[in-house]
């Protein structure tokens, strides 16, 4: 599958949470791509890109909440102001703020269409929406990053977005997160704390990344203007359209909300073990 063959003469469900997920739970984000995972899965949905924005959030992986002094990072992190969750997909910590812009393309899996492909098909839509980037938007792990990644995208060896997946019963969700505007190397750095605080030198199941800051970057840093997040949300419906899609507004529909709730139950179900476990390590 190529963007081509993604978009042209399909329709998808818009579901635009770029300002009311400021005003929720950022966990109900997952809880919602894996319910649009299961719709579209079963064919009772079109398939469905989701942008979505949240007030200042970090987001841990299950090994973030590992380290030995687990606890201590995250009370740091409370008292910095960012709300904490623990996620339920694999991955290590991520900051979400209102300049972080994520996107959800969530469609039928097809067992054709490796986790590779996915990586590349958004890749691939990013390049377009952006086609005047200062630089070549390359795809590669970009050591000193924030949860580092073989599709960390990058503009001349700075790091702006990551890429991830999750598939769930017969659905497939690939997720983006693009740093927008303000500071990359300012959010880098509050995970370079966390990382310093909770692991303390000492031995974890595994090594924190060795963050370095200034290989993160925001789109507004990279263009050298100022760009907001309407200013993408423009670009990728423009793009989109452009290459042929048909886009219907939507939100969550009536027969989804007790799958939705039954989601949303496991990942905080999860999120509080997970963070029991960090802060009651023995």
């Amino acid at each position: 599958m190529n963007v081509k063959e993604m978009f042209l003469n399909q329709t998808w469900r818009w579901i635009d949470h770029s300002s009311s997920g400021l005003q929720f739970n950022p966990l109900q984000s997952f809880a919602l791509d894996d319910t649009f995972c299961a719709s579209v899965g079963e064919g009772s949905s079109a398939s469905i890109m989701r942008a979505w924005v949240h007030s200042p959030t970090i987001v841990l992986g299950i090994q973030d909440t590992r380290l030995p002094y687990a606890a201590d990072g995250i009370q740091d992190l409370e008292e910095e102001g960012y709300r904490v969750i623990v996620r339920n997909s694999g991955g290590l910590a991520v900051v979400l703020d209102e300049g972080i812009f994520n996107l959800s393309f969530i469609f039928k899996e097809n067992k054709k269409f490796s986790i590779h492909s996915g990586y590349d098909l958004i890749w691939e839509v990013i390049r377009l929406i952006f086609p005047d980037a200062p630089g070549t938007i390359e795809a590669y792990e970009v050591r000193g990053s924030y949860c580092p990644g073989d599709y960390d995208l990058s503009i001349n060896g700075k790091k702006f977005a990551g890429i991830s997946q999750r598939r769930i019963r017969g659905g497939a969700a690939v997720q983006i997160y693009l740093a927008v505007t303000d500071s990359g190397a300012e959010r880098a750095e509050v995970l370079r704390r966390f990382y310093k605080t909770a692991s303390k030198g000492e031995g974890a199941r595994f090594t924190p990344p060795q963050i370095e800051p200034q290989v993160m970057s925001s789109l507004t840093e990279l263009f050298g203007e100022g760009m907001e997040i309407n200013d993408v949300l423009y670009r990728l419906l423009t793009t989109v359209k452009n290459e042929g899609a048909m886009i219907e507004p939507s939100s969550l529909h009536q027969e989804e909300l007790p799958r939705f709730d039954s989601f949303f139950h496991r990942v905080v179900e999860r999120h509080n073990k997970a963070i029991e476990k960090g802060t009651n390590p023995k």
